[in-house]
């Protein structure tokens, strides 16, 4: 279906929208889907639905001793990788039952000189599909309103971190090189730092309702009116809130971890590794024990990138 011009009240005339007054009305309905969105997200302690990442780091190998004189490197045991998996980001919808449309219910158009009600699919084409176009952009400002992104930051301004107590999604760590001296042998395994922490946050959206024209509407009775601000956004809002969960015509909202197809929110959550095969240093403790080791070394090397991703489907 094409895109409508409403007819809105120019001093006594009934006069056809540009296209950026349409477009002030999209707004208007990114703005209330930001207010209540129906597509949520939250951190779970563990259990998140949308699947688990993974951070790797390398710990030191087991120390190996001798009485007679120190363990050659190829009888020591190598670095080892620690696996630490993250789950913490679930999915959530809240079930929408939006106004039913009468034939009356919303802006009226021009066709061919003749006034009519936009249909629902009028109403989808002209609003709610640029509206929902405009929320799954990979842009995370007002018109993004009520989505989420991944920040290394746990604060960041025009958005709010989910947790509520900056609690990270996922934490890269790294093998402390530092830790390990040859003199505490046998040192302890695994000796990790942070290296970057990722939090989720959800875009506030606009911080006062957009202002737009407000158009015409067909009353019960038959005559022409032009609709109440608090009318029409009602209906905006309970519709573009339906569509992100109930659409059928490929406009729902959905989140995965680097789904495709699907456009990346935010920082890449990456998980990075030591590439080196081993640190082997020994310790002279007496004449009669020789110890050995090999810790953690080799440059910080990227093992996967995890992307939050959000789509329309």
């Amino acid at each position: 279906m094409p895109v409508r011009k409403p007819l809105f009240n120019d001093g006594g005339n009934l006069k056809e929208m540009s296209t950026s007054q349409v477009d002030e009305i999209v707004q208007q309905t990114v703005y209330q889907y930001a207010q209540n969105p129906s597509v949520t997200l939250s951190v779970v302690n563990t259990g998140g639905n949308l699947g688990t990442i993974s951070d790797t780091r390398l710990q030191a190998g087991g120390h190996s001793s001798s009485a007679t004189s120190y363990p050659s490197e190829a009888a020591t045991a190598e670095p080892s990788v620690v696996t630490v998996n993250y789950d913490k980001i679930s999915s959530a919808t809240t079930s929408v039952t939006p106004t039913s449309d009468t034939g009356r219910t919303w802006p009226i158009w021009q066709d061919s000189g003749q006034i009519k009600a936009m249909t629902i699919e009028d109403v989808k084409d002209t609003f709610l599909h640029p509206a929902i176009d405009s929320l799954v952009s990979g842009s995370t400002g007002d018109s993004q309103g009520g989505t989420y992104h991944i920040s290394t930051n746990a604060s960041v301004s025009g958005s709010t971190e989910v947790s509520g107590s900056s609690t990270p999604v996922f934490t890269d760590t790294g093998a402390n090189t530092s830790a390990y001296q040859s003199g505490s042998i046998p040192e302890t395994l695994d000796q990790p730092q942070t290296l970057t922490n990722y939090y989720l946050h959800r875009i506030n959206g606009a911080t006062s309702s957009p202002t737009y024209t407000s158009p015409v509407f067909i009353k019960t009775d038959g005559n022409l009116q032009i609709f109440a601000n608090a009318t029409l956004e009602s209906l905006l809002g309970e519709w573009i809130r339906y569509t992100a969960v109930s659409s059928t015509d490929g406009y729902k909202i959905g989140y995965d971890i680097n789904g495709s197809p699907g456009t990346n929110r935010g920082s890449g959550m990456v998980d990075q590794r030591l590439n080196g095969s081993g640190n082997y240093q020994t310790r002279f403790v007496n004449a009669n024990d020789y110890r050995a080791q090999e810790f953690p070394n080799g440059t910080l090397t990227t093992i996967n990138t995890y992307y939050l991703t959000i789509k329309k489907y």
